[in-house]
């Protein structure tokens, strides 16, 4: 009875609230389909709402469309979202938050989903 609980709340709270109650995974784990938190340093920008993150392992696209880009290149951020299941394509992350180095929070509105 208390999974059952717990697994409506979570589906009921939304992706955010999940994705921050995930543990951190390198980025070479992350599973197309999945909820994650990642870690790394910003490489690249890629355009006006994607950018590169890189950890050890490797690296991932991470989408965070339609909104101000709040990272530059050598920013160290913690990205909490979904893992694109397209098979076909990049493998990228739709962030939910991104954790900054000041400590600070952003949570993205995604108006296109």
């Amino acid at each position: 009875m208390l999974r059952t609980a717990l697994t409506a709340f979570f589906l009921v709270t939304g992706s955010a609230l999940a994705a921050q109650t995930d543990p951190l995974v390198p980025i070479a784990e992350a599973e197309r389909g999945s909820f994650v938190t990642l870690a790394g340093e910003v490489t690249r920008i890629l355009d006006e709402d994607t950018f590169r993150l890189t950890d050890a392992s490797g690296d991932i696209r991470v989408y965070i469309g339609p909104n101000r880009m709040p990272v530059r290149p050598g920013d160290r951020v913690s990205i909490s979202g979904f893992v694109d299941d397209d098979l076909f394509g990049p493998r990228e992350i739709y962030a939910d938050t991104a954790q900054l180095a000041d400590g600070s929070t952003v949570a993205f509105d995604r108006r296109y989903d």
